[in-house]
Order: C-alpha cells, then structure tokens, then sequence
C-alpha cells in the first residue's frame, strides 16, 4: 500500500466489530487512500443497551472508544463522536413517559459531555427525527437539541445534527441563541443550501462545484456497519475513492483536497489532521 500524499477524511462513519464487519471495515479505508475518521456511537440498541437513565449510555460510549482504539491500532487517525441518537425518542417512549424519555436522552448527552472534559472524545452528537412524528415529540426533540447545543457551546466542541433533509434554517437560529458558532455546527448527509457546516455524502454531486467555489463542507459515508444492510449508506472505501476519482478527473486538486480534508475539518472540529 502506497503512502498517501495527502489527508482523506471520513467525517461520519460506524465500526461495529459486533454487529458489522468491524477492523476489516477500517482496513478497507485505509487500503483505499483513507487516513481519518469521525467514528460515530451507534444507537443504544446496538449495544444491546437499553437506557433508563442516562449513565446507561456509558457503555455505550465506552465501546466507541474502545473501537477507535483498536482502529488507531492499524494506522487510522480516530476522533470519535458520542451523543444519543435522535430515534431513540421512540424507544423510550415505548417504556416511559414522554417528559421521562426527554430527561433520559439530556443526561445521556451529559455522560457524553464527560468524555469530551477529559478529551477522550471530540464532539457530540444529536439531532431531531428525519421522519414525521406527532407535534409532542418534534417538540420534546427540539428540546433535547437545544441541551446538546447548549452542551457544545460550554465545551467549546463541534456538534454533530442528525436531522431531516433540507436546510434545517431553524437549527442556526437554536446555535445562534445558546452561543455555539454555526460552523462548528455540522449537517450529517448535509445539503449545499444549509446554513450549517455541510457534510456531504460522498459522490454528491455539488462537490466538485463547491470545491471549485472554495466553500467549506466535509465528506462522510455514513457507512452504518451492520451485517444486515451490508453497504448501507456508503461503504467504507467511498470518501477516499470518490476523492482520488475527482482528483484523477482534473475536478480537484491536491491543494483542494488539503482544504477539504485537513484545514475544513481543523476548523470545524478544532483538531490537528496531518500525514
């Protein structure tokens, strides 16, 4: 395998050596070009955890990390992201009152705060349903996105939003109000007319046209690693291929692929990427 001339950064990605392919997985980025990741907690339900107050999502977070360390193990720089997953309103709701499920998911993303404090994590990560709900729980969801904004702003990181397709407008307006710059605010399956920090899924076809107008975004796969949706949504070879592809086609330049990979995410998430 060739030494890579320069970064390739997967802003939103899932090892899962229990449920998915797991290393082999990471290997196969790395094999394509790929240098760092966002790896990304998964669901509660993924761990076979099921949360009644928020200390239970430390096992959760407590397997992400001791994923990314076994990834960092083969050469991949890991920076992972713990939050809860905006579906698990769902879940809960199904066990506890609506105002309960609330309070669990606001403490869970107060363990996950813990772990940014002693810099074992990143950034956070949260959000509201891509999917249509009663006006009860877009509101409770809101509410939770507000706390983990707010969480954000205290710890000076980066927050990643799982949300509905679109704009999402209203989401900088909440970054606005608690204090958190919108560009440490980033889109996951992000589109080009969000106020947020876009991060765009990989073969979007706005990247080559925004590369050429120098506008910041990031590029993730989302690649969900589990077994029974193998490839889902992107597999693990996508950011570095599509990138080196675009290069390979003249759409974009080494120097491009610096700013997208190493110098965007340096100032989104306030981390170092370097070879």
């Amino acid at each position: 395998m060739k030494p890579s001339r320069f970064p390739v950064t997967d802003d939103h990605i899932h090892i899962d050596p229990v449920n998915g392919r797991g290393i082999e997985a990471a290997k196969d980025f790395l094999r394509a070009g790929g240098t760092h990741i966002f790896l990304v907690s998964k669901p509660s339900w993924s761990s076979s955890v099921h949360p009644c107050c928020g200390a239970d999502y430390t096992t959760v977070f407590d397997e992400t990390i001791r994923v990314a360390k076994l990834i960092e193990a083969i050469g991949v720089v890991v920076f992972p992201v713990l939050g809860v997953h905006p579906a698990e309103i769902n879940r809960l709701s199904e066990r506890m009152s609506l105002p309960e499920a609330t309070k669990v998911m606001k403490d869970g993303i107060d363990c996950a705060t813990g772990y940014i404090r002693e810099g074992t994590a990143i950034a956070l990560k949260s959000g509201r349903p891509h999917y249509e709900v009663n006006p009860e729980v877009w509101a409770a969801s809101n509410d939770i996105l507000v706390h983990a904004l707010k969480r954000a702003a205290e710890c000076g990181c980066a927050l990643q939003v799982h949300a509905e397709s679109g704009p999402c407008s209203d989401i900088a307006e909440m970054a606005q109000h608690v204090g958190i710059p919108v560009e440490h605010v980033v889109k996951h399956y992000g589109s080009p007319d969000t106020p947020l920090h876009p991060s765009l899924i990989a073969k979007h076809e706005a990247i080559p046209l925004m590369t050429s107008e120098r506008r910041a975004f990031t590029m993730e796969s989302d690649f969900m690693d589990e077994n029974a949706r193998p490839g889902a949504v992107m597999g693990p070879k996508s950011v570095p291929r599509y990138t080196n592809h675009l290069l390979g086609q003249g759409l974009i330049t080494e120097e491009d692929c610096f700013r997208i990979h190493a110098e965007t995410v340096g100032k989104v998430y306030g981390v170092t990427i370097m070879l």
